[in-house]
């Protein structure tokens, strides 16, 4: 976004996926055939392998050192944000699947309710063990 500097210019619209028109490059805004914003990620569904929507993309996690998403938060249950519990799930746990336009995982309703969860109101991120206390429940590797 130009921010009224002499000599700036807009080189796209806000929004568009439109690359630098003067040299053909630059870097899409939204999506490109194997890449997504992250803004677009959040509010996808997320499935079961039966096909039951267990919730939605809150937003995910990522390790500052490596880069990498760790974990997506999962918001699930509620309704209009009130009862709302937020689960992260191993983002190598998800699989993107176009046919429904959202996430699948092979885990159950009953086995996210007895997952680590937490409240709208609660950071549980803060304890560095909560990262491995996902990952031992869902019996996957550490992630850094």
């Amino acid at each position: 976004m130009p921010t009224e500097l002499p000599n700036e210019r807009a080189i796209r619209q806000p929004g568009s996926m439109e690359l630098d028109p003067s040299s053909g490059e630059g870097v899409a805004l939204e999506e490109t055939r194997k890449l997504i914003a992250s803004n677009k990620v959040e509010g996808t569904a997320v499935y079961d392998r039966a096909g039951d929507q267990l919730g939605s993309v809150y937003n995910f996690m990522v390790d500052k050192v490596s880069g990498q998403v760790a974990y997506v938060v999962m918001s699930f249950g509620g309704f209009l944000g009130i009862g709302e519990s937020y689960h992260a799930l191993p983002w190598r746990a998800l699989t993107y699947e176009p046919r429904v336009g959202g996430y699948v995982v092979d885990i159950d309703r009953d086995k996210l309710r007895d997952a680590p969860h937490y409240g709208a109101s609660e950071d549980p991120f803060v304890d560095d063990e909560y990262g491995a206390k996902v990952d031992a429940y869902y019996r996957t590797a550490p992630t850094s």
